[in-house]
């Protein structure tokens, strides 16, 4: 079964599906090794893992694609991928599209910002005009190979514009023939729930900690009506703390001895990525006998 057939078969079951957030092969390993059905790929972890910058709109398409294309050999479930504001006009986005299903991708969302875009939970973001990001949205549909790759629209509308404005947004995106609808940032449970009364289309969440939306659990967003949700940097968050008070106990003691028990030691990590069967396929193809 293909990832396109995958995902297509989580949005037709009973059910929210998780997707947590990764950025490289090594975080997507880790989400599919835990049991999860599908991973979303975040945009802000690849600009701070690529670039060492917060998510302010500087990665380029070419720079997603190779994660998106690592990301999804390295793993067999669904990789539901952020694709910005499809890096320009609707020709750009019909690229992007074509570009993106082509490096593995199942899903991927286009949202309403200019660039250069900021992060969905940080104020000063601009929109494009609706009519402009209706055509992006058509371009992007007509630049699938397969149906089963699914377009979702964002709109960053809330937080600069008001819930009424990133509604009517939303509203139109939909009508304009989006599978799946992502409102950023709303900023209470009600709104949240607004949102669902208005939208008749599949609803993404986007879970941020210490964001602005409330942090609810998958069962409590199931309840309220959405059909995924992300948590797009729960593992940069915890990955990055505990890097730093690695660090700082290396830098004050000159030793790692006294953060073993925090961390996997050298086997434990190869046999966490397989180690064994690399050691079987390089005994199976050897024909150098040393």
């Amino acid at each position: 079964m293909t990832s396109l057939e995958k995902l297509d078969r989580l949005m037709k079951r009973e059910g929210i599906i998780v997707a947590p957030g990764c950025y490289d092969a090594l975080t997507a390993k880790l989400i599919e090794k835990s049991g999860f059905e599908a991973l979303y790929m975040t945009g802000a972890g690849v600009s701070m893992s690529t670039l060492g910058i917060p998510d302010v709109g500087l990665t380029t398409l070419s720079e997603m694609l190779t994660r998106v294309s690592q990301i999804s050999q390295a793993v067999s479930i669904p990789l539901i991928a952020d694709g910005d504001t499809g890096y320009g006009n609707p020709l750009n986005v019909y690229r992007t599209v074509r570009e993106y299903e082509r490096a593995g991708a199942a899903a991927i969302h286009i949202e309403d910002q200019v660039m250069p875009k900021k992060c969905g939970h940080e104020l000063g973001r601009k929109l494009v005009p609706v009519e402009e990001m209706k055509q992006k949205i058509q371009a992007a549909l007509d630049a699938r190979k397969s149906s089963q790759f699914r377009i979702i629209a964002r709109t960053d509308a809330r937080t600069e514009y008001g819930l009424e404005e990133a509604l009517s947004r939303a509203k139109a995106y939909e009508e304009a023939g989006a599978e799946m609808i992502f409102v950023e940032a709303p900023q209470t449970v009600d709104e949240m729930k607004e949102i669902h009364r208005v939208i008749k289309a599949p609803a993404l969440s986007n879970m941020v900690e210490g964001g602005k939306t409330p942090l609810l659990s998958a069962p409590e967003l199931e309840a309220i009506g959405y059909k995924i949700v992300i948590f797009p940097n729960a593992l940069t968050r915890i990955m990055t703390k505990a890097a730093v008070g690695l660090l700082k106990e290396l830098k004050e003691k000159g030793s790692t001895r006294g953060m073993l028990d925090r961390m996997f030691l050298h086997g434990e990590l190869f046999e966490l990525f397989d180690f064994p069967r690399w050691m079987e396929l390089e005994k199976r193809f050897l024909t150098i006998k040393k």
